[in-house]
């Protein structure tokens, strides 16, 4: 087992490449490379790309994760069905090694893939009740135009098994559970969210999600935006744009907290924009929770669409 750094990108198929462009650009991604087979999306941080997409029909291929170490690749190699580590033959470098995980999603570890410098984001400096003195003698006028998506998050994943994929996640590249909703049982998980392990170091609540469904595949890709004026400004974008369906949101999510907005491309892969989630250390045990408590839903904002709900790609 190792501990992952966190998730580096998604890799998904498509038949047109240019509309899969216009989409993600319309979404706040920015492009980092393209060759005639693949797109190569980045975010305003510094990783070379957080998004693929390859020539070919609608299909969701599976995740990369970044290895804290080098040596990591070595000894994940060793795990059950991996490859050897092998050197990348695609934009961004690096080298990795290949899995497969327990419904057949293609998941690839890496490590030493080129950095990009960062895009500028606009500081958001907000008054509040108890500090509002701190845009004083400043207005606030904000540029309509896609969100700037800083990273990929986290992602979800639907499995008719979920206690035997959460296992070998877990086993595997390290993660930790953070919250969990059963029904009936507490050996009943419907959900688990995860977060990578990283001791005392405050990480974000999840970055794995595995909803049982009886179709194993992808739910939703889940990227971070600058702050809640940047998710609804480009909410407002998406929908002039005509850029994608609109799904879910704007709202907060109860587990996790998020402020959230979802949006499917056009071959149907839910992508979300979020903000401001909770963080959790090794000081956070798993917390379980029956279906019933009020943990699906919203805070605030509309409540889950059924297309929500049965989403799988």
């Amino acid at each position: 087992m190792i501990n992952i750094a966190d998730v580096a990108y998604s890799r998904l198929q498509a038949p047109d490449l240019d509309r899969m462009e216009a989409f993600l650009t319309d979404f706040g991604l920015v492009r980092a490379a393209r060759t005639k087979t693949a797109l190569y999306m980045r975010g305003t941080g510094p990783g070379h790309h957080i998004h693929i997409t390859e020539l070919g029909e609608p299909k969701f291929i599976g995740l990369a994760f970044n290895a804290q170490h080098a040596d990591d690749l070595i000894q994940i190699s060793k795990a059950d069905g991996a490859t050897p580590v092998e050197t990348m033959d695609e934009p961004g470098g690096g080298q990795r090694v290949r899995l497969t995980d327990p419904n057949g999603i293609s998941i690839e570890v890496v490590h030493g893939m080129a950095k990009l410098e960062p895009l500028g984001v606009r500081a958001n400096v907000m008054n509040t009740g108890d500090a509002s003195r701190r845009r004083a003698g400043t207005r606030k006028i904000l540029k309509a135009g896609p969100a700037h998506v800083k990273r990929l998050g986290h992602f979800g994943i639907v499995s008719p098994d979920p206690a035997a994929t959460v296992a070998w996640y877990r086993s595997t590249l390290g993660f930790v559970g953070s919250d969990e909703i059963y029904v009936d049982t507490e050996d009943n998980v419907m959900a688990s969210f995860n977060r990578v392990d990283h001791g005392a170091e405050y990480v974000d609540h999840h970055t794995f999600l595995c909803v049982h469904g009886m179709r194993a595949g992808l739910n939703h890709l889940a990227f971070e935006v600058a702050d809640t004026d940047d998710l609804l400004i480009g909410h407002d974008h998406m929908k002039a744009a005509n850029s994608g369906s609109h799904m879910w949101g704007p709202g907060r999510h109860v587990i996790g907290a998020q402020v959230f907005d979802y949006w499917l491309c056009p071959w149907g892969h839910l992508h979300e924009h979020w903000t401001d989630s909770d963080m959790l250390n090794h000081d956070h045990p798993l917390a379980l929770h029956p279906r019933g408590e009020g943990v699906v839903g919203s805070q605030w904002g509309p409540p889950p669409t059924q297309a929500f709900v049965d989403q799988v790609s």
